[in-house]
């Protein structure tokens, strides 16, 4: 019999204070005189007015009354009228909320709460700690109460409840304005500081010579779209990027592979690592030598701050939340997600097509870099028109599949592209393409676009520079795709959901369950 899908964490859900109180049998955090004490002084003094208000939110004021007098006393604000004792009982009188104000009487008699406006700023504060008291208490009492009925969503439920805290802080500590003199020594700062760096990499460097050399490293806050039609090695460069931002440069990172068991990146890594070709380690068919190399090689990897998550049909929900978490516990610098289009939007919306879902996962994207403060990642494939057109079938901007808020919402979007698999003899330089990959920086939001190119090592699942020696092996067929099992079982997928204690570093024997 089918399960009954699980309920969503609705608006109607959302409880008030005073179900809040009666729940925890305790009076919600309110100081009324001070309340009182704040609306008469802006009543009474232009200079509270100027010194408080943009400071001040109608919930911040605990009784009804209270909010609806504000909310004029702003309204005179909003259109540069005076304001008084005289002036907000007219602005409350023609809004018809006199008699939800408490009456003309209850008005007047908050100015004799004032003994002096002089420390306005301070009340205002201990009325916003209040409200942050009650709005804790508020939605912790919500969370219990959805989290004891079995039929909500607890994935949702937690990303639901993570975001309402984070939104206390964003709305209640944001910094205050600063002076353009102020900003402007801090930039002078940051350009000096980035003077003395070798090479002008200010973000974390990605391992390519060219393409760092472009984006100066990956910055916080970024969105990076790889994308590619399949064979072209997009997960190869990924990994690549990623074992060169663990392993050379110590950074935290977190690798979310929809598509392939973590085992399978395990043996990726290993053989990009100790240059042992990938269709030798699936088979075991190693040398003594060879196991030597192999196990000499992967100790840097073992020690890698490297945490892989192979979870499948993953929701940007839950994507949002382990990141939060790793964020938390490991301080991870860069996030990757293969692929993009595996990825689930927000289970709620059964009615949008897959296009809005996936601009909905690019915009969630975009603000969860923000939100951490690192680049993130994306794969994604490309439509099949790359295929169709003739020349050199470079991809572009327009076949990104589903949807054109992936371009819209990136700060870079990268195209893989290999003329040796489509046959093509040289490139438009005249090089033999043998071997050779291009990384098409097609969309940069601050900086240069342009052609790099690298050496492309099938046999070892990596790139490299392209002015690097190439390293002795069998080459990988032009026309064979990673999806053919040239390195394992494609069939072989994983449906584990890791917890919190699951998250580990890739381990040495690709064989071990992680």
């Amino acid at each position: 019999m089918e399960q009954e899908p699980k309920k969503q964490l609705r608006k109607s859900q959302r409880i008030t204070y005073d179900q809040a109180f009666a729940i925890n049998g305790k009076t919600p955090p309110q100081a009324l005189d001070i309340e009182d004490a704040v609306l008469g002084a802006l009543m009474l003094d232009q200079n509270a007015i100027v010194n408080a208000i943009e400071m001040l939110h109608p919930d911040f004021f605990y009784k009804p009354e209270n909010q609806y007098i504000f909310r004029a006393i702003h309204a005179l604000v909003d259109k540069a009228r005076p304001v008084d004792l005289l002036t907000v009982i007219e602005q409350l009188r023609q809004d018809g909320n006199l008699d939800n104000a408490g009456g003309s009487y209850y008005v007047a008699q908050l100015t004799n709460h004032v003994t002096s406006s002089a420390h306005v700023e301070h009340h205002v504060r201990i009325l916003s700690e209040k409200f942050i008291q009650r709005e804790l208490i508020r939605i912790s009492t919500e969370t219990i109460r959805s989290a004891y009925d079995e039929t909500t969503d607890v994935v949702q439920l937690l990303d639901t409840t993570e975001q309402k805290l984070m939104d206390i802080n964003d709305n209640n500590f944001r910094s205050d304005y600063q002076n353009i003199s102020d900003i402007v020594s801090k930039a002078m700062t940051e350009i000096e500081e980035a003077s003395k760096i070798e090479g002008g990499i200010t973000g974390i460097p990605s391992g390519f010579t060219e393409l760092d050399a472009k984006t100066a490293g990956f910055h916080a806050g970024t969105l990076v779209i790889i994308a590619a039609r399949p064979a072209m090695g997009k997960t190869a460069f990924a990994l690549t990027v990623m074992r060169n931002m663990a392993v050379d440069y110590k950074k935290p990172v977190a690798f979310f592979s929809l598509e392939m068991p973590a085992t399978e990146i395990a043996m990726r890594l290993i053989a990009s690592q100790s240059e042992i070709e990938a269709s030798r380690l699936k088979k075991g068919d190693l040398e003594p030598w060879m196991k030597e190399q192999m196990f000499a090689k992967t100790q840097q990897l073992n020690t890698a701050p490297i945490y892989i998550d192979d979870s499948s049909q993953l929701s940007i929900f839950e994507l949002r939340a382990k990141c939060r978490r790793l964020k938390q516990r490991f301080d991870i610098q860069a996030v990757f997600i293969d692929y993009l289009q595996l990825m689930k939007g927000e289970t709620d919306n059964r009615n949008s097509n897959r296009e809005q879902e996936i601009s909905t996962i690019s915009r969630q994207l975009k603000s969860l870099s923000k939100e951490l403060a690192i680049p993130v990642f994306a794969l994604a494939q490309l439509s099949r028109a790359v295929e169709t057109r003739g020349g050199t079938k470079e991809p572009m901007l327009s076949d990104l599949r589903e949807s054109g808020a992936i371009e819209q919402d990136a700060d870079m979007v990268m195209f893989l592209y290999r003329p040796e698999y489509y046959n093509i003899p040289e490139d438009e330089d005249g090089r033999p393409t043998t071997g050779m990959a291009k990384l098409l920086l097609a969309k940069h939001r601050s900086g240069e676009t342009g052609r790099i190119t690298l050496r492309f090592q099938g046999q070892y699942a990596r790139f490299q520079n392209w002015d690097s020696l190439p390293t002795m092996g069998t080459a990988m067929p032009n026309n064979t795709s990673f999806d053919d099992g040239y390195f394992v079982d494609s069939k072989a997928t994983s449906d584990n959901s890791f917890n919190d204690s699951d998250f580990a570093n890739a381990p040495a024997n690709p064989d071990e369950d992680f």
